[in-house]
């Protein structure tokens, strides 16, 4: 289990408590505005912690006043073709993919403002924290544009009524309304929320982390199934994961009266 700093980034801070990586947005004067540059650097933060044997959740906060005001617009090219657009919008959205694809679970941090991009962070985020006076909103209409992107986890979070005031008015809701619809997991008093967000990823990081990794997988394939098809393939599932050696060991525990602790689980 480590303790540290990754080297290696520019527009991102990432780093290790015990089991817990830790990404930082890292462009405080520009309000963490997704760049093309932090957009890369977060999805090979993600990648790189991912791929870290002992890392077991990774929570993603901003530095200074601000989570993210959304996408940095000075790099917008009015004279861009469409699918130089699409190109440059794909690689913004990038973390999105990567969040759901990975194994390990990611919790967002938020404070400040929460804006375009940086809403879509927080809806496609597992679990979400955000401070007291944090304000959240699909705001690009402000602007001629309109959340794209951030529409898909944002739909996957809420319902889609909320969604959809959210995405046709552009408004800001504050942290209290964004707990209330869903799309965060606990408000925390101010300076506070990092604390509670890694208190979040400690207590996942404890459990089985087999079990994370494939329970994450399957809430992301079964929400999109009807009922009993959904069953059906949870049954399969669990199947699987009965078979692991993180089941064998963690019921054999359980069962004895001691339970694992978090380092004492198998790799597998």
């Amino acid at each position: 289990m480590s303790t540290g700093t990754y080297s290696g980034y520019d527009a991102v801070t990432v780093g290790q408590e015990g089991h817990v990586g830790r990404i930082t947005l890292d462009r405080p004067e520009a309000m963490n505005t997704f760049s093309t540059g932090l957009a890369a650097e977060l999805d090979e933060a993600l990648r790189d912690l991912n791929g870290t044997e002992d890392v077991r959740a990774i929570v993603i906060d901003g530095a200074g006043d601000a989570f993210s005001a959304g996408i940095d617009l000075s790099e917008y090219d009015p004279d861009a073709s469409e699918a130089e657009h699409e190109e440059w919008v794909a690689r913004m959205e990038g973390p999105f993919h990567t969040i759901h694809e990975l194994g390990t679970p990611v919790v967002a941090a938020a404070h400040g403002h929460a804006a375009a991009n940086g809403i879509g962070l927080v809806a496609a985020c597992d679990l979400a924290v955000a401070a007291t006076g944090t304000m959240l909103g699909a705001t690009a209409p402000k602007v001629g544009l309109f959340c794209m992107g951030p529409a898909v986890p944002l739909l996957a979070a809420l319902p889609r009524k909320r969604a959809t005031e959210l995405l046709l008015t552009g408004d800001l809701i504050d942290a209290e309304t964004a707990h209330e619809w869903g799309l965060v997991n606990r408000v925390a008093p101010t300076d506070e929320h990092l604390r509670v967000a890694m208190d979040l990823a400690e207590t996942m990081a404890a459990k089985s982390p087999e079990a994370l990794r494939r329970g994450k997988a399957a809430i992301g394939e079964l929400a999109g199934m009807a009922y009993g098809e959904a069953l059906d393939r949870s049954n399969q599932h669990f199947a699987a994961l009965c078979a692991t050696d993180d089941a064998r060991e963690g019921i054999a525990a359980f069962l004895d009266g001691e339970p694992l602790a978090a380092d004492e689980w198998p790799r597998e």
